[in-house]
């Protein structure tokens, strides 16, 4: 039999349990009305509440544009027969969570499981494109390891860490959440089944890509980590750079200095104290050498 979808967004309490399917819990309700403290929060999960089954999702949603991320939440009710979904808008006046990609997969004869399927199956195809988004990002970052600032690369990388982190740790429970839906159905009471094997089976396909999107995640990070590398190598790299320009200036002193102190001596026998070319055989010498370290590093390649 065909289940009934409900969706509302940003509902009232009043709203939410005039639509509601059946009379919440208490604390079901507070957790659909409740506007989430910190981005990544609440945390994602399916409970069994007697003859329904409430969970909680998040949707993380990348701005290659702006270089950040946000996070959408929906959480969901489902029943034998009605699927409510309770979508709420993100602070900062972001979108909210667009239900249009699970609804054109929806078919005539869905049940409330595979209601709650098609939409768990959409957020799961966002995190794998999500992961692709922040490998774009971090190859972008790579081209520019060498052109832009090492501030601001150092500020990037931070970000894009930050970021990942967050990220599975919003995935991360959300598969273990799913494998409850594969392993036991999510503890709900004897009647109709709200997750019937075929359910079971659809929620396998869901629990496969989340797995994908945090094998993926794991090889971002290690791709992150070698841009890292990479921008600590340059760093080091650029500092030998300056180091061995500084060490060749100084060995060009050096000789001229040593020049300039013998004749500097307080000592009246001198040979070239009295000479009336002394000062210009001076300036010869200290030119001459100094010409010879300069071809001699050329040709080293030491600068």
């Amino acid at each position: 039999m065909a289940a009934t979808w409900i969706d509302l967004l940003d509902p009232t309490a009043d709203e939410l349990r005039a639509k509601s399917p059946r009379e919440l819990e208490e604390s079901a309700l507070e957790l659909l009305l409740a506007a989430p403290k910190h981005e990544d929060e609440p945390r994602p999960t399916i409970q069994g509440h007697g003859d329904y089954v409430f969970g909680v999702f998040l949707v993380v949603v990348a701005i290659p544009e702006e270089d950040c991320v946000y996070y959408q939440e929906v959480d969901v009710v489902i029943t034998h027969d009605t699927f409510l979904s309770v979508r709420k808008t993100p602070s900062g006046g972001r979108p909210p969570y667009d239900t249009a990609a699970a609804r054109e997969s929806v078919k005539e004869d869905d049940s409330a499981g595979m209601l709650a399927y098609r939409v768990i199956d959409d957020i799961a195809e966002r995190y794998l494109d999500l992961v692709d988004d922040l490998d774009a990002e971090i190859d972008e970052l790579e081209d520019q390891v060498e052109s832009q600032s090492a501030e601001l690369t150092r500020q990037r990388i931070s970000e894009l860490r930050h970021d990942m982190l967050h990220i599975r740790r919003t995935l991360a429970p959300m598969r273990d959440a799913v494998r409850r839906v594969i392993v036991n159905a999510c503890d709900v009471d004897e009647g109709p089944e709200v997750f019937p094997h075929d359910v079971e089976v659809a929620f396998n396909a869901v629990y496969d890509k989340l797995m994908r999107a945090l094998d993926s995640l794991d090889f971002s990070r290690d791709l992150l980590a070698g841009v890292r590398d990479y921008h600590q190598a340059q760093i080091s790299n650029n500092q030998n750079e300056v180091m061995k320009r500084l060490t060749v200036i100084a060995s060009l002193l050096l000789v001229p200095t040593f020049i300039v102190g013998l004749y500097g001596q307080n000592f009246s026998h001198i040979p070239e104290l009295g000479w009336r070319w002394g000062y210009w055989w001076a300036w010869g010498l200290i030119v001459v050498t100094t010409a010879l370290q300069l071809w001699w590093f050329r040709r080293k390649r030491w600068f």
